[in-house]
C-alpha cells in the first residue's frame, strides 16, 4: 500500500497530458500501479480464500444448518459480512483494498500529527489527558469506545488537527458537469476539479490564527467535519462525501485516546517542543516527512 501511494503521488508526464496515451505508457506509472495491483490481489485473495474454506469446512461439519450459522454469527468477522453482502467476491475484495489504502493509511497519518502537535504544545496534552483520566480512571483504566463521546477536547483536538493538518490534503478529483465561472475563471464542462482542503483549513477568511493549534476554537463550535460546513471539509462534501468518515473518527479517537491516557510522553534527547520538525511528505497523503520518536513513560490509575 506504501508503494502504491508513492507511486500515485509521483511525478507523471502522463498526467500534464492526460488524452497522450503515448506518454502514459512511456512514464512507467500506469505499468508500474498495475504489477502493485496483481501483488496486492494476490493478498487479498489468499483472505477471501480463507474465509470461504472456513465456511465451507463449517458448513459440512455441522449437519444441523441453523447450528452452524450461529457459529459463524459468534466467529463472525468484517471479511465474513463483506462476502455475504455483496453479489460477488470481486465487489467484496474491492471494498477490502479500499479500506486498507484509504482507511490504512489516513488514520495513522491523523494520529501521528495531533500527537504532534499535542506535543508542542504540552498544556493541550495536558488538558487532553487530564480529561480522559478523569473519565476513565471511574472505569478501572478501561478505554471504552462507547464512552469516546464523552471526551469533548479530545474531539476538538481531532477536529483541530484535521483542520491543520488533512490527511489527504488535495481531493479525489471531481468533474465538471456543466460549465461554470468561479471566481472570473472559466470552468469548461468535463473538466476535472481538485479541491485545496489544506488551504481552505488555513484561510485566515474564515479561521482566526489559521497556522495556530487552538483545539479550544471547536469547544462552543457548531463547525463539523460532516460536509456541511465548508470551511472545514477533510472527509469531502455532497453526495461524494468519504463512506468512511465514521470509521475513520471512530478509530483514530480509540488509538488518541489510549495513548493519552495510559502514558505521559516526553521528547527525546532533550528536545524541547518548539523545535519539534512539522516537515510534511509530498504525496496522495500528508504524512510526517520525519517518524515521529516519542518516549512513552506508564500511567497508573490511582
Amino acid at each position: 500500500m506504501h508503494r502504491i501511494l508513492q507511486t500515485l503521488g509521483g511525478f507523471s508526464i502522463g498526467d500534464l497530458f492526460p488524452s497522450n496515451r503515448f506518454l502514459r505508457l512511456i512514464s512507467g506509472t500506469e505499468r508500474e500501479l498495475n504489477k502493485l495491483h496483481q501483488e496486492i490481489d494476490v493478498i487479498i485473495q489468499g483472505i477471501v480464500d480463507e474465509h470461504l474454506s472456513r465456511r465451507r469446512r463449517r458448513e459440512t461439519e455441522h449437519h444441523d444448518i441453523a447450528e452452524a450459522a450461529e457459529e459463524d454469527d459468534n466467529d463472525e468477522d468484517l471479511v465474513d459480512v463483506l462476502l455475504a453482502s455483496t453479489n460477488n467476491h470481486l465487489e467484496a475484495k474491492a471494498i477490502i483494498m479500499d479500506m486498507f489504502l484509504a482507511g490504512g493509511e489516513t488514520s495513522p497519518v491523523t494520529v501521528a500529527w495531533a500527537m504532534s502537535e499535542l506535543m508542542r504544545n504540552p498544556e493541550k496534552m495536558e488538558k487532553a489527558q487530564r480529561e480522559a483520566r478523569q473519565l476513565f480512571d471511574r472505569k478501572g483504566g478501561v478505554v471504552d469506545e462507547s464512552c469516546l463521546d464523552e471526551l469533548h477536547y479530545l474531539k476538538s483536538v481531532i477536529k483541530e488537527t484535521l483542520r491543520m493538518h488533512p490527511a489527504v490534503p488535495l481531493s479525489i478529483p471531481r468533474e465538471g458537469v456543466e460549465a461554470v465561472v468561479i471566481n472570473g475563471y472559466r470552468i469548461p464542462t468535463k473538466t476535472r476539479v481538485i479541491v485545496n482542503y489544506w488551504a481552505i483549513g488555513r484561510d485566515p477568511s474564515y479561521w482566526t490564527q489559521p497556522d495556530e493549534f487552538m483545539p479550544e476554537r471547536f469547544l462552543d463550535s457548531s463547525v463539523d467535519y460532516k460536509g456541511f460546513d465548508f470551511q472545514l471539509i477533510p472527509f469531502g462534501a455532497g453526495r461524494r462525501l468519504c463512506p468512511g468518515i465514521n470509521y475513520g473518527i471512530a478509530v483514530v479517537s480509540l488509538l488518541l485516546a489510549n495513548l493519552i491516557y495510559h502514558f505521559d510522553w516526553k521528547l527525546p534527547n532533550q528536545l524541547k517542543p518548539q523545535d519539534l520538525d512539522m516537515f510534511k511528505n509530498l504525496g496522495v497523503s500528508a504524512s510526517r516527512k520525519n517518524d515521529l520518536y516519542l518516549n512513552p513513560i506508564p500511567y497508573h490509575a490511582p
